[in-house]
């Protein structure tokens, strides 16, 4: 294997479980900081969610949620389809919806539920997104950005194409390619971390310009506002507190962007160290870890996450069922198709 097929593999791999570990570690914690420690103190180790958890109580420790399956399925369909076609991310978010029996399901985001129902009800994927303003636009996303190492236009300009079907608004569009752009910016070699954040902040205000116009701040400016507590010299439970409370940790897009560069920031691109700060900012852990911890991973690589974690991963049927390293796989041939 030749030095640049390692740099790829470790790259779009590191991004792809990394993306699993943020969301599986994340997924049970609790809505709000103090219930998480109620529940486990500093959350550091994998556990099981708690009976009580409102959306993901009886999942065990390791479990990924809608959160990857949704970036997973996604890439599949753009694997099978030679690239990204607002077909194929059709293809590929109605497929999943069907896997988990969506219409009974209660992690399916109001968004992402109520343009898939339009999408099979015969509705036009370019309008079944008009309304669509949660954070489902951004979990999902990390994989296309894979596609276009350094190129944060492409980036942009794909993920725009991906959000069109369920999440065709400003902030939508805004956060998912502030995502899409750091994970293109990561997959260069010897990339510094700040190159990063700022390809994300890039990206955020290139994808603002696309989508139907909505509420809310802006995208960009989240990332500001969480970088600024990142960097504030505090202790992490001071930081943490401070996403949750001045950033924000619920379904808008702005808040889960924002706070998610915040911990990519915190950690140091470090994808476990961005994990657990994820697991214990609360809110909607699972998917700003997810959104967080794949771009650590791209930026860092699959040899940075702990062989432990790859493995409780790997134990998990429903990550197993996704034939993660198969996708990675794909996604490299595409990458090499691009530049061939």
């Amino acid at each position: 294997m030749t030095t640049h097929a390692r740099h790829l593999q470790n790259k779009i791999l590191g991004c792809l479980y990394g993306q699993a570990l943020g969301d599986a570690f994340a997924m049970p914690s609790q809505v709000h900081p103090d219930d998480t420690e109620r529940s486990f103190g500093w959350l550091d180790s994998w556990q099981d969610a708690p009976d009580d958890h409102i959306v993901h109580a009886g999942l065990p420790a390791g479990r990924i949620t809608d959160d990857s399956e949704q970036a997973f399925s996604i890439a599949a369909a753009v694997i099978e389809a030679g690239g990204v076609t607002l077909d194929a991310v059709v293809h590929g978010l109605v497929s999943w919806y069907d896997r988990v029996g969506g219409d009974d399901s209660p992690y399916v985001g109001p968004s992402t539920r109520r343009g898939i129902n339009a999408l099979k009800a015969g509705g036009d994927p370019r309008t079944t997104g008009l309304w669509g303003d949660t954070n489902g636009a951004p979990m999902r996303i990390a994989p296309i950005g894979l596609l276009y190492p350094g190129d944060i236009l492409a980036a942009v300009a794909d993920a725009v194409i991906v959000c069109m079907p369920t999440h065709y608004t400003q902030p939508a569009v805004s956060g998912a390619s502030a995502v899409a752009a750091a994970v293109a910016a990561a997959m260069l070699d010897g990339i510094t971390l700040e190159v990063v954040l700022d390809a994300g902040w890039k990206g955020a205000q290139l994808g603002r310009a696309k989508g139907r116009p909505w509420f809310g701040c802006l995208v960009d400016f989240k990332i500001d506002q969480a970088l600024d507590i990142a960097a504030s010299g505090e202790d992490d439970r001071t930081r943490l507190r401070r996403l949750f409370e001045e950033v924000g940790t619920t379904l808008n897009v702005p808040e889960t962007v924002g706070a998610a560069f915040g911990l990519l920031a915190m950690g140091n691109g470090d994808p476990k160290r961005t994990a657990i700060l994820a697991a214990n900012l609360s809110g909607d852990a699972d998917t700003i870890g997810a959104i967080a911890c794949a771009m650590a991973g791209t930026y860092a690589g699959f040899d940075a996450i702990p062989a432990a974690d790859v493995a409780v991963l790997e134990n998990d049927d429903v990550f197993r069922s996704y034939d993660v390293r198969g996708i990675a796989a794909g996604l490299e041939t595409l990458i090499h198709r691009s530049f061939s």
